[in-house]
């Protein structure tokens, strides 16, 4: 249940200290719009629009980059973010399109996909000229049908819409009340759920801190913002740890976790893909982020996960999952292919022969036998528990 959430903890350490560090932080570079719109309409259907899009702000191609990223250290809050969507829906003088509404919250690098779209459907209750409450949920169904089809391969983009419905509308006793009382009410829960979504990570962080013990090292796999979080957070409080990070083929993701653990004087070891087995003795845990977490209780997220956590079991290795709660989607595969593939780029620096098949899944499942616990913002759970917090979710 979304009321179970620890965001009160949140709440309680909001001292003048953070809102003047807060203060310090500089926006990260301006991102060309020319050069992204393209990405923003998925103009390549046969790539996951998901994984354009994160390349688009995790790829590690040149060093150019790598100095962009060093540059970047802090982004907008929720606040700012919000004022800013208001003054664009009050300027902007062309009706009102959730998609335009939602790539321009993906612009923010730091802000989730499923998130971007919380707060995408918050406008359409906002922006709604309907009359009825019937007519209003009408709108904002398919309002959120139009965003899951935008990407359909997202997990936690479908997961993240559906859970927002449910959370908002999921309740009689609008039936009881003047449309202007129920949509002020949806109104309000709506922007509940988006606070909610948004602390999620930071409240991950501070639940997962009591498994970080000082002089362990992590092995950590791909970029994951609720990963690094954790990582940040553990930095702060002075816990002394080491971190392996996987390259991350094929967009490199690794690399950019590197580096921003370098910049936090952690120390830290690059690895190839292929090196997981070959250190896994020096490991003390596992710690990866998802894509989304399913019915069984087991991950789907970046490839190699699986193989990962095939190792880490056959070695005694404990496997950790960080993923929020809006990412707990209806799903229940039972192999690799059963499910839809989200597909991306891969670049192998040659040229490859056309007879030559090239696998291009980016994702893989990992079984719940396979993971020991998940760090989620509404506790942490063992994977037998996820199916029952669906339950709860979504009733």
């Amino acid at each position: 249940m979304w009321w179970r959430s620890a965001s009160f903890i949140l709440d309680k350490q909001q001292t003048e200290g953070v809102s003047k560090a807060a203060e310090t932080l500089s926006i990260s570079p301006p991102v060309d719009e020319s050069s992204m719109a393209d990405t923003f309409q998925n103009p390549n259907p046969k790539i996951s629009a998901y994984y354009q899009s994160r390349a688009s702000h995790t790829a590690v191609v040149t060093s150019d980059w790598l100095a962009q990223a060093q540059a970047a250290v802090g982004f907008p809050t929720d606040e700012q973010l919000l004022s800013e969507a208001d003054v664009r829906d009050s300027e902007s003088g062309k009706p009102f399109s959730v998609i335009d509404e939602f790539n321009n919250w993906r612009k923010q690098p730091d802000l989730a996909e499923a998130v971007a779209a919380i707060r995408s459907l918050a406008a359409v209750i906002r922006s709604s000229q309907a009359t009825t409450m019937m007519e209003l949920e009408i709108e904002l169904k398919k309002a959120s049908d139009s965003l899951k089809s935008w990407d359909t391969t997202s997990i936690s983009l479908t997961a993240g819409c559906d859970l927002f419905m449910r959370y908002v509308t999921r309740t009689s006793a609008l039936e009881y009340e003047d449309f202007k009382s129920a949509k002020s009410r949806l109104i309000e829960r709506a922007e509940k759920f988006g606070e909610i979504s948004c602390k999620a990570r930071r409240i991950i962080a501070m639940l997962s801190q009591d498994f970080i013990f000082d002089g362990c090292t992590i092995l950590v796999h791909g970029f994951s913002r609720v990963v690094m979080e954790v990582l940040r957070l553990a930095a702060q409080n002075k816990k002394l740890f080491r971190v392996f990070c996987t390259e991350g083929r094929p967009d490199r993701t690794g690399l950019r976790l590197s580096n921003e653990l370098a910049k936090l004087d952690v120390p830290v070891k690059l690895l190839i893909d292929s090196a997981v087995a070959y250190t896994m003795d020096e490991v003390d845990m596992v710690l990866v982020g998802a894509d989304g977490v399913v019915e069984s209780g087991g991950i789907i997220n970046m490839m190699g996960t699986y193989q990962i956590a095939l190792v880490a079991h056959s070695m005694n290795k404990p496997m950790y999952v960080a993923a929020e709660s809006y990412k707990f989607a209806r799903l229940y595969p039972l192999d690799q292919k059963d499910m839809a593939p989200a597909l991306r780029p891969i670049d192998f620096g040659v040229p490859i022969p056309s007879k030559v098949e090239v696998e291009k899944s980016a994702r893989d499942y990992t079984p719940p036998q396979y993971l020991t616990l998940l760090f989620t913002d509404l506790g942490v759970l063992s994977p037998s528990v996820v199916s029952d917090e669906l339950i709860q979710l979504y009733l």
